[in-house]
């Protein structure tokens, strides 16, 4: 199954929701699980931080788009909590976010 938006909705620095996946452009287009590892937040609500990662809406984890792994855990009340950092990177060492492959033609990019 695959999904298709139009790239315009996609300029550099924003992500989208399309179907199960966020999909955003830091410099290269990606795509991305869209659920969160922590609390499961959308994160086609999220944002993209000056190293290209993914950051949830919620609590500010920090995902690499390429592997779909964790970097910075939950922040803010959660950061303050013993091993959950280090516990939610382990998690999406195993289980990283799941990763489509997006493909521009023309005016669209096609999300498999």
């Amino acid at each position: 199954m695959s999904a298709s938006i139009p790239a315009e909705g996609v300029p550099e620095g924003r992500v989208v929701g399309a179907d199960g996946y966020a999909v955003g452009n830091n410099g290269d287009y990606f795509a991305v699980g869209r659920k969160c590892r922590h609390l499961r937040a959308d994160l086609a609500q999220g944002s993209i931080d000056e190293d290209g990662c993914l950051v949830c809406p919620w609590h500010q984890a920090k995902y690499d788009v390429n592997t779909g792994e964790m970097t910075q855990g939950p922040q803010g009340i959660f950061a303050k909590i013993p091993g959950l950092d280090i516990g939610f990177k382990l998690l999406t060492k195993v289980l990283p976010l799941k990763r489509g492959k997006v493909t521009q033609l023309n005016n669209d990019l096609i999300v498999e």
